[in-house]
């Protein structure tokens, strides 16, 4: 199989860049595979794990939203905050976890709901991410 293009970027920085085997992403329609030669395909990601495989090598990046591009080969993700799973601290992200989950449990009314629901939500996908990265083990590849 061959290879196709894939680039996750935030307005912060360039995570990856490079060719890929395959990627899976949390969408606005459910987790999608994108295998080369995918149909064209323009998709709203949702906060969650998106995972790429490079030659066999399974690579995992928490993202928060963003946008997916998927056109001529190439797959484009425009997310809105992302971190690849060596990169986050378990310990600070349990933190952070525990942090919001006790602002909302002892919310004031000068809280915003919205954005603590979505700090909740950031800090559950780290920690996801960063415990799937510990205990993680080889997946075969996705047949086309």
């Amino acid at each position: 199989m061959s290879p196709f293009r894939l680039e996750v970027v935030t307005a912060e920085r360039e995570l990856y860049s490079g060719d890929v085997d395959q990627l899976i992403a949390p969408s606005r329609q459910g987790q999608v595979t994108i295998l080369p030669n995918h149909a064209p395909l323009l998709s709203q990601l949702e906060p969650g794990l998106l995972e790429y495989r490079v030659g066999g090598e399974d690579h995992a990046l928490a993202v928060t939203g963003g946008f997916m591009e998927i056109l001529a080969n190439r797959a484009v993700i425009l997310a809105d905050a992302a971190e690849p799973a060596d990169e986050i601290d378990e310990a600070r992200a349990q933190a952070a976890l525990d942090r919001a989950e006790e602002r909302m449990a002892h919310r004031e009314e000068d809280i915003d709901f919205e954005r603590a629901v979505r700090q909740i939500a950031r800090a559950r996908i780290r920690l996801s991410v960063a415990r799937r990265r510990r205990t993680a083990a080889p997946r075969p590849p996705v047949q086309q």
